[in-house]
């Protein structure tokens, strides 16, 4: 009976060890609803975003990506975000898709314009810069040292 007792307070730390640990690894990835008003960019390319990566202000995480899909008539991709309701954006903002590091990783920076008007929730931000690609800029830098005329 003892031995039971034994395994069975056991068996229990070890549950609430590993609920402590999804806890923490839910916290840490930010897995938390995201709460916060939507807003849209539009862009050429979507540059390897995915659902859930970071949109940023000056470094500062202010929301995340929550949707993204292709627009039939336009064919542009349109990426719905969720900011934090604290933040205002400023209604002639502008977006760009920028890499976290060289090994990978983008997320989306907000550059804020001065305007006094802010996006409501459902605006969208038209001034929208696409991503460089490291292959492109790499075929031009070996492409063009090929070519002496230029």
């Amino acid at each position: 009976m003892q031995r039971n007792t034994l395994e069975t307070v056991m068996g229990a730390i070890v549950l609430l060890a590993a609920a402590g640990f999804v806890a923490l690894a839910y916290e840490a990835a930010d897995m938390k609803g995201s709460g916060g008003y939507e807003i849209a960019a539009e862009f050429g390319s979507t540059g390897g975003l995915s659902i859930g990566d970071d949109v940023r202000i000056s470094g500062i995480k202010v929301g995340q990506i929550t949707a993204q899909h292709l627009d039939p008539v336009t064919y542009v991709a349109k990426i719905s975000m969720a900011i934090d309701p604290a933040i205002k954006i400023p209604s002639d903002s502008s977006a760009r898709i920028t890499a976290a590091s060289l090994l990978g990783g983008n997320y989306l920076e907000l550059l804020p314009g001065a305007a006094t008007e802010t996006l409501s929730a459902g605006g969208v931000i038209y001034d929208t810069r696409d991503p460089v690609s490291l292959s492109d800029l790499l075929g031009k830098a070996v492409f063009s040292s090929n070519n002496p005329a230029n």
